[in-house]
């Protein structure tokens, strides 16, 4: 798994550029200025860092990355989740137009820079030339020891955020018990004055129906009256007449069989006509005036619409309105509860240290382990004796990270007490651990891609070497991208880029060429003389090579 290619369009200083990269170590050389770092930045680019409208080049109109990696396994089902066409190639590409504002696409599939910065995590692990910055930020110190020990501080997040907002609702509780009081005695009246009335949810609908009915009584009784005379009369009545009809039609359907279809659809409509009679019948023996329950209804109304005004609702939110003040007491009673409310922050503090001694534990167990380990990479890089040290120490208080503080130590001579880094190491000595940092815990790592960008800053001589060998040994196993000035360093390179800028009248253009043979040793001759390399400097770049080549002795 690696990168394989990146293409570059309108980037800074490239106009158009495609190179093709390989497993195992890699350099990436040229004068200063020449844009080395630039293909830096654009894989950070193509991984989801921030977009500036800088990075488009004098001229056009957007800069365009791609990076194309083999695609990791593992990473398909989250592909697949994401709606995100899974293969054997991983393709990455992002945009910047002079506005700053950038698209983002993998294979193919519009992506959201969240997305690329989660695979970047993934595929690439860079570290930068001035990475031994973060060597005196507590965060990345401890950061650092936390990879290393494989610890996730997820669960610990989470705990903390619970036991802070269980303190928080603990502290304004204790802090508004009188107001809250006051509130809560205040709904439990109105919830009383409501639950008299005792209204339900369907109440009020049927209420204005009853009420409507009895209201028009009379008037109801009357219709009724007229409409079963109408239609019952004995003589002058609907069903009457009707019945007349079917008669006559049926003594004369054999003289014109056309009579018996019409006193059938006749006979029909006689048998609806008598429904409705019955149904008058019976809607006029079960009812009548009913006064009483005409005032009962009128007080029950009376009362709904009292409240109504009283509270400045529509009398249907009532029960509504009942429910919702329930639920407030409900949380004001919790609210009230200091015994249950110190109760859930004592249990969510019990959590919290429970997870944060684990981390501590585990913490103190790799603290030793990453020390060792630096201090052996220290040895062949210039700080022979050295020793370095991982100090972990409680906190004064609890923290979303824990309960211990994290620093690095070091003493540079033999015999000397470690002290913080900032207080006794000189600007190349923190290069130098930087890279030992860098070397030791890239060997952990899980991304199949390093690229190290100028880490070497500081260093020459046998060091340098030192470095190349790390570096070379580290490709074996995963792809090593440096971006270096040191030849001893370019020499132990499996491969050797060289980055050259170029002016014509369309203005400086930054290109990328690999090496081999002459070439190489003539870029490695640069490296060690200047821009005119003599035939001594070509010798001594042709020896470099060739050492670097030969495998050491065992």
């Amino acid at each position: 798994m690696a990168l394989r290619r990146i293409t570059l369009r309108d980037f800074v200083i490239v106009r158009e550029l495609a190179l093709d990269l390989q497993t195992g170590f890699t350099v990436l050389t040229g004068e200063t200025g020449a844009g080395k770092s630039i293909l830096v930045d654009a894989l950070q680019l193509a991984l989801g860092a921030r977009a500036d409208a800088g990075y488009v080049r004098e001229g056009a109109r957007h800069a365009d990355v791609c990076a194309e990696f083999d695609s990791p396994h593992h990473l398909q089902p989250w592909l697949e989740e994401a709606g995100i066409e899974a293969n054997d190639i991983l393709l990455l590409r992002r945009t910047v137009d002079t506005q700053g504002k950038s698209r983002a696409w993998i294979n193919g599939t519009p992506a959201t820079a969240t997305q690329l910065r989660y695979l970047g995590d993934q595929l690439l692990d860079i570290h930068g030339q001035h990475a031994w910055q973060s060597l005196t930020r507590p965060d990345s110190v401890r950061g650092l020891l936390d990879a290393y020990a494989g610890i996730s501080l997820q669960e610990l997040a989470a705990s903390w955020t619970q036991w802070r907002v269980a303190q928080k609702i603990l502290e304004e509780a204790r802090a508004a018990q009188s107001s809250l009081q006051q509130e809560r005695e205040r709904l439990q009246w109105q919830i009383a004055e409501i639950s008299k009335l005792a209204p339900g949810d369907d109440e009020w609908v049927d209420l204005e129906i009853q009420h409507q009915r009895l209201s028009h009584a009379h008037t109801l009784l009357e219709a009724a009256q007229d409409a079963l005379a109408t239609l019952d009369e004995e003589e002058s009545g609907a069903h009457s007449r009707l019945t007349r009809a079917v008669s006559r039609l049926q003594n004369h359907e054999q003289l014109e069989p056309a009579f018996g279809d019409l006193a059938n659809i006749l006979s029909s409509s006689l048998a609806q006509t008598s429904d409705v009679i019955r149904s008058l019948q019976a809607y006029l023996r079960r009812t009548d005036l009913d006064p009483d329950r005409l005032a009962d209804l009128d007080a029950r109304i009376s009362q709904w619409m009292t409240l109504a005004r009283r509270y400045k609702r529509q009398p249907s939110e009532l029960p509504a309105l009942l429910h919702t003040w329930k639920a407030e007491l409900l949380r004001l009673d919790a609210a009230t509860d200091l015994a249950s409310l110190e109760s859930t922050q004592a249990s969510t503090a019990k959590a919290y240290h429970t997870i944060a001694r684990t981390i501590s534990r585990g913490r103190a167990k790799a603290a030793p382990q990453l020390s060792a380990a630096i201090t052996q990479a220290m040895q062949g890089l210039g700080m022979t004796g050295g020793v370095f040290e991982v100090s972990v120490t409680k906190a004064s208080e609890p923290a979303l990270h824990g309960l211990d503080d994290v620093a690095f130590l070091v003493a540079g001579h033999p015999g000397m007490t470690p002290r913080p880094i900032d207080k006794v190491a000189s600007g190349g000595e923190l290069s130098r651990l930087s890279l030992a940092i860098s070397v030791t815990t890239s060997e952990l790592g899980t991304a199949p891609t390093l690229v190290f960008d100028e880490v070497d800053s500081g260093v020459g001589g046998a060091v340098a070497e030192t470095v190349g060998r790390l570096m070379r040994q580290l490709g074996r196993d995963r792809q090593v991208l440096a971006v270096t000035h040191l030849p001893q360093v370019a020499a132990y390179a499996d491969h050797h880029l060289m980055v050259s800028k170029r002016r014509d009248a369309a203005g400086t253009t930054s290109t990328v060429a690999p090496l081999s043979g002459e070439q190489r040793i003539a870029e490695v001759a640069r490296m060690l003389g200047g821009e005119h390399p003599t035939g001594t400097t070509l010798a001594h770049a042709s020896e470099m090579l060739g050492l670097a080549a030969t495998p050491p002795k065992v």
